[in-house]
């Protein structure tokens, strides 16, 4: 079932998000859906409160669906390496149409839990490790405009106000 996705200017975006306890069917059933969603949208990565879920999860596939070996759920994740740096346009999919350019690592190790609540860990690079950077950012209710400068930070929320405003959000 494709979710609706929880867009820039709703306050759930901008809080903490919970630890995943349970294990069960309906978390299954979320990622499945999770993933539904973000192929529908189209994306590459898709946290739980981008769909309105306050949990520790997110789900992502750099492939866009071409390679099934991409597919990954990443529960409760904490990132343990994050080294180099990489700056390139990055979008998101509760801001649509919207890239800009962000500084993330360019390798990040992250340790996390799979469906079952078995522990992995996923050492990625360039736009896997920008995804996995991006989020975790989410899970932390942190946004990637916040790494704009200030000036380019007030330029996109006046713009993001006009597409309110017309009905374009």
């Amino acid at each position: 079932m494709i979710l609706d996705i929880v867009k820039y200017g709703d306050a759930l975006l901008t809080k903490r998000a919970d630890e995943v306890t349970e294990f069960d069917s309906k978390l299954h059933k979320l990622v499945d859906d999770m993933f539904e969603t973000m192929y529908g949208a189209p994306g590459v990565g898709l946290a739980a409160p981008q769909v309105g879920v306050l949990k520790r999860l997110f789900i992502m596939d750099c492939s866009s669906g071409k390679n099934k070996n991409q597919k990954v759920a990443l529960i409760n994740p904490i990132i343990e390496v994050e080294e180099g740096e990489q700056i390139g346009d990055e979008g998101c999919l509760s801001f649509p149409g919207i890239f800009v350019q962000v500084k993330r690592p360019q390798r990040v190790v992250v340790r996390a839990q799979d469906l079952n609540g078995g522990s992995f860990d996923l050492d990625v690079l360039d736009l896997e490790a920008r995804c996995v950077s991006h989020e975790t950012d989410h899970l932390d209710g942190d946004l990637f405009i916040e790494y704009l400068s200030p000036l380019k930070r007030d330029l996109l929320k006046r713009r993001i106000k006009k597409r309110i405003r017309d009905g374009e959000w």
